[in-house]
């Protein structure tokens, strides 16, 4: 049993991912695009370029691929699994589950629970969370979290350059199955507005400078110390760490804050290639990192959503992953398969252009 007083979430029975899935659309917008469009091409801009989904992708057709990869890994049947759980901040529907649709495209009706979960950018490691708990308990066996996004950011706005789209999904199963196992997690909340969208807003707000010192660096900075203090385990016991990736410049400078050199976040650094992928934006430079990761290799992923809040869990990687990474295609192979975009053409695929 965990201790009472710990704050620590670590589940009774020891489970990890036993598989685990990404997808980035194909199609690229040159930040340069954005630039060129909205500022004559002056200044530097915050990353190289972004995913954009194509006319028949949304969260739905994507959390569907990345499923079907993870039950590639996983090698068990879609009926073992007692839960779908996608997490977004872009669900297709007001009204209508994304997770039931999930659910039926990888054949895991009837007999399994759906739902979608929210928390900006941090919905898909909520969503893992929740699934560590459920087959930690002993009441599944196996359990699905999805975190997928097809971000928008206004035309002109400074989210237009990073706010793309992609995710990972991952099946949380026993320990004994795992090609990751997760000792434990810590979640850090707050009510820190500093970005948000209400109910028939078509693009979020932000508070611009005041979603990094207040809410980004704060949130990773107090789940990650809180973390390696409560677990007794320093920056060097870890060969990878993996945030939130808002853009290039911020993971970067909150390792440095946490007390980690800068080759043990490249590997999972991919917003300069893909951009903000916002749920999924940590957990698909998991993914990558899982894709060249050795045995015995310790992970530290921390996310973070707007609202504000931050997860933190260390990860152990068996040996189970070097048989089985290669059963499904890695980060880099939908990174490579690119196809670039003008920004008329984003305009038409985005639904940026309203005729009334």
């Amino acid at each position: 049993m965990s201790d009472p007083n710990s704050k620590l979430l670590t589940p009774q029975n020891p489970v990890g991912i036993v598989g685990y899935g990404a997808y980035v659309p194909r199609y690229r917008l040159p930040a340069s695009e954005v630039s060129r469009v909205w500022t004559d091409s002056m200044g530097a801009t915050p990353i190289k370029e972004k995913s954009v989904p194509g006319l028949d992708e949304d969260v739905a057709t994507m959390s569907i691929e990345a499923a079907r990869n993870a039950l590639l890994r996983a090698e068990i049947a879609p009926t073992e699994i007692r839960a779908v759980w996608v997490g977004s901040e872009s669900h297709p529907y007001a009204v209508k589950p994304t997770s039931t649709i999930v659910a039926e495209a990888i054949g895991a009706v009837p007999n399994t629970q759906a739902a979608d979960w929210e928390f900006a950018c941090k919905a898909g490691t909520e969503a893992m969370v929740a699934a560590m708990g459920l087959v930690g308990s002993g009441m599944a066996g196996y359990a699905m979290a999805i975190g997928m996004d097809t971000a928008q950011g206004r035309p002109g706005d400074a989210l237009e350059y990073t706010a793309a789209a992609g995710g990972a999904a991952f099946i949380i199963g026993p320990e004994d199955d795992s090609l990751a196992v997760i000792e434990s997690t810590y979640s850090f909340v707050t009510d820190t507005p500093d970005f948000w969208r209400r109910a028939y807003q078509k693009y979020p707000e932000h508070g611009h400078r005041f979603t990094g010192e207040p809410a980004y660096f704060k949130h990773i900075a107090s789940a990650g110390l809180a973390f390696l203090e409560m677990t007794e385990t320093t920056p060097e016991d870890y060969a990878y760490i993996v945030l939130h990736q808002p853009n290039a410049k911020f993971p970067q400078r909150a390792a440095a804050k946490l007390g980690f050199e800068p080759e043990q976040v490249k590997t999972g650094l991919l917003v300069s290639e893909i951009g903000n992928t916002y749920s999924g934006a940590a957990i698909i430079g998991l993914t990558a990192i899982l894709d060249e990761a050795q045995p015995e290799d310790k992970i530290l992923l921390i996310s973070f959503g707007s609202g504000a809040g931050s997860d933190a869990m260390a990860l152990r990687v068996t040996e189970s992953i070097e048989k089985r990474r290669h059963l499904a295609p890695k980060v880099r192979d939908y990174i490579s398969r690119r196809t670039e975009v003008d920004y008329a053409t984003y305009v038409r695929m985005r639904g940026k252009l309203v005729m009334k």
